[in-house]
């Protein structure tokens, strides 16, 4: 663990398991209970992956607005805006299998919610934000319970593989999901997409149960006490490889990862094609979130460095795709967008993880959470209004520019931090940019 955190540090985490233990893309599965929690979260994110496009679209139905839509993600992530750190501190004071079995019920229960209403026919945009903001409220605790979760699973040996393969699993999910909904939609209407959500939380609730809880590895839970939220602040603001990475992803996060205000207004207003089309971007994009969770998988260490490039590489993607002229050109710079965004979630997310005492993990995971996810509810109504008034185009490019000035600020300080310079070269030809250490005011002096 390095808390130097340059922009060419040593690495955050090494591997120091067997490759047995470690280095297999899905050495994680090996563990039965693990196993258990990989195949319910996969048919429930498959489900939730239906309700999201259906929200989303249905809202759109509803209003014709853009900025609507953004206002539905807002009021999704405003509780973990406002509440986020008191579900950490909630996550590491309980049995997590415990709190995710009631989060996860819960969530079943808002899936069954907005089905009813669509199917009747009865169905409000109003509803639609109520139970979007009800769903909000569950995530505050279900998220850093089930981030934290993870390493009483498989341990610390098989952490960064697992939450890669978590990554794999919500992407793999992403590539079934849009394209069943947009089927549903088009042929019988959003409340039976609505509806198979709901029940898909069947699965984890049968596989939380059938867990055997001997075999999980025991971490010390923080005792009732106050001060537990300052405390867990405390301890972010005075670890450098904490707090930089948790920015980052809150910069991109916030004004980065706004698609379903994007693809949304790409498929009505740019492009003009239907559901089955949004959904099949959808897809695109979770096939290169696939295919950039299996990569991070695969490596076996975290570079901040690998970060800070992976955001200023999303943001200019992002920017490329706006001014696509051509739908078939946007649709295929979705891939390597969901390819690079996926990255920078996952190095972050396994950086932070790994670089936490674990009595601390669901307080830290709580706040990478509400920095990444409750930056929505600023990042979400802004720039749907911005697509609203100035035209889809604009919108994305912005969303883009202000990731890629996020990735080269952040990187820059990074550097400061770490005691290291910015040195451009040509190299075969093309331009190379590397961090170097800076030299001493004593080195100075003797070269002088």
């Amino acid at each position: 663990m390095s808390t130097g955190s340059g922009a060419d540090s040593a690495p955050v985490h090494r591997s120091t398991t067997t490759p047995r233990e470690g280095k297999g893309t899905f050495s994680s599965l090996a563990v039965r209970n693990y196993r258990l929690f990989f195949t319910g979260a996969i048919v429930s994110n498959t489900g939730t992956w239906m309700a999201r496009i259906t929200q989303d679209w249905l809202v759109l139905s509803l209003t014709g607005s853009a900025a609507a839509v953004g206002i539905t993600t807002a009021l999704q992530f405003l509780p973990m805006l406002l509440f986020g750190l008191y579900g950490g501190v909630i996550a590491d004071r309980y049995p997590k299998r415990r709190l995710l079995m009631i989060s996860q019920g819960a969530l079943g229960l808002c899936g069954l919610a907005l089905a009813v209403l669509t199917l009747s026919g009865q169905v409000q945009v109003w509803h639609v934000y109520l139970i979007a903001f009800l769903l909000g409220m569950v995530t505050v605790v279900d998220n850093p319970a089930r981030q934290s979760f993870v390493s009483e699973l498989v341990g610390p040996g098989l952490l960064r593989n697992a939450v890669s393969l978590n990554s794999a699993n919500f992407q793999s999910a992403r590539l079934v999901g849009p394209a069943v909904a947009g089927v549903l939609i088009a042929g019988v209407g959003s409340g039976w997409a609505f509806l198979v959500n709901g029940l898909s939380f069947l699965a984890p609730l049968a596989a939380l149960w059938l867990m055997r809880p001997a075999e999980l590895h025991r971490v010390e839970r923080a005792p009732r006490g106050k001060g537990q939220l300052r405390e867990g602040l405390r301890y972010v603001a005075g670890r450098p490889d904490l707090i930089w990475p948790i920015v980052l992803v809150g910069f991109v996060g916030t004004f980065g990862f706004n698609f379903p205000i994007w693809l949304t207004a790409f498929s009505g207003e740019v492009f003009h094609v239907g559901p089955g089309a949004y959904g099949l971007l959808n897809t695109l994009m979770a096939a290169g979130s696939l295919a950039g969770a299996l990569l991070a998988a695969r490596r076996g260490s975290t570079r901040l460095r690998m970060l800070v490039i992976a955001a200023g590489v999303f943001g200019a993607l992002e920017i490329a795709a706006a001014l696509s002229p051509a739908f078939w050109l946007f649709a295929l710079l979705l891939v390597p967008i969901g390819m690079i965004g996926l990255t920078v979630n996952i190095t972050a997310n396994s950086a932070v993880q790994m670089a936490t005492d674990p009595v601390m993990r669901g307080r830290v995971m709580s706040l990478y959470m509400m920095v990444f996810a409750g930056g929505t509810p600023i990042g979400a109504p802004l720039l749907g209004w911005v697509t609203d008034t100035y035209g889809a185009r604009v919108g994305f490019a912005t969303g883009g520019a202000l990731s890629l000035a996020a990735a080269a600020g952040i990187g820059l300080v990074l550097a400061r931090v770490g005691g290291l310079k910015a040195v451009w070269a040509w190299r075969g030809g093309h331009p190379s940019l590397r961090f170097v250490p800076r030299a001493r005011p004593e080195r100075l002096a003797t070269a002088a």
